[in-house]
């Protein structure tokens, strides 16, 4: 696998890696009935996945005070940790990295989820030492904005240019686009194909394999 375009190699978590999304959208529901609020359809509480934790929650509960943030977001932790230890990693993800690894490439992760919340995922799945490093919204600005693939960049000393973003959201398509790196979809994860595809990305992958088959042949 030798590098032809990248150095540098960001995963999104959540969707990406980690086959939690329909969990992250049923907590989101189940948040905002706790607390009588409208409960997001599947779509709109899937589509806040990948963003930190209140810009979600505050599309997720437009009529929500945003004083009441920190209520919607304890009952959103408390009906995520219930069933978080039943996420796992997508088939192939660990093979995947672990390929890419022994070829030398850098490996990041940018996400929505809080430090706390991704340290905790990396320990259950035992992938803590693959990273070069890691990004979480709690940390730096949320995505879209470019400061976590600019900051993950400089702290491995690499170039934007070289870097590539993989991810299952429009947030880490267009944070790849405002930072001036390359981007990646997958679709198996929480946005439709259709809007992952107009922001145009390098290649859409159904599957975590054929993710590595591009990655292969072109990265």
């Amino acid at each position: 696998m030798p590098r032809q375009q990248f150095d540098l190699i960001v995963f999104d978590w959540d969707g990406t890696l980690m086959d939690s999304t329909a969990h992250i959208a049923r907590s989101i529901q189940a948040a905002c009935r706790d607390l009588g609020l409208p409960v997001p359809a599947d779509d709109a509480a899937r589509y806040v996945i990948g963003l930190g934790l209140r810009d979600a929650l505050q599309i997720a509960a437009p009529t929500l005070d945003p004083a009441d943030y920190p209520r919607l977001a304890e009952r959103y932790r408390f009906h995520y940790l219930v069933k978080d230890a039943q996420t796992e990693l997508f088939d192939g993800v660990r093979e995947l990295l672990a390929e890419l690894r022994s070829q030398g490439y850098l490996l990041a992760v940018a996400t929505g989820k809080s430090r706390v919340g991704l340290n905790r995922a990396l320990d259950e799945v035992r992938l803590t030492s693959v990273f070069d490093g890691t990004r979480c919204a709690d940390e730096t600005f949320s995505k879209p904005h470019p400061a976590m693939l600019q900051e993950l960049t400089r702290e491995l000393g690499q170039d934007l240019e070289r870097t590539v973003m993989i991810g299952d959201t429009t947030h880490d398509l267009q944070m790849a686009v405002n930072a001036g790196a390359a981007g990646v979809a997958v679709t198996y994860g929480a946005h439709p194909a259709e809007s992952l595809a107009k922001l145009e990305p390098r290649f859409v992958a159904d599957s975590v394999g054929a993710l590595g088959d591009w990655l292969r042949e072109y990265a």
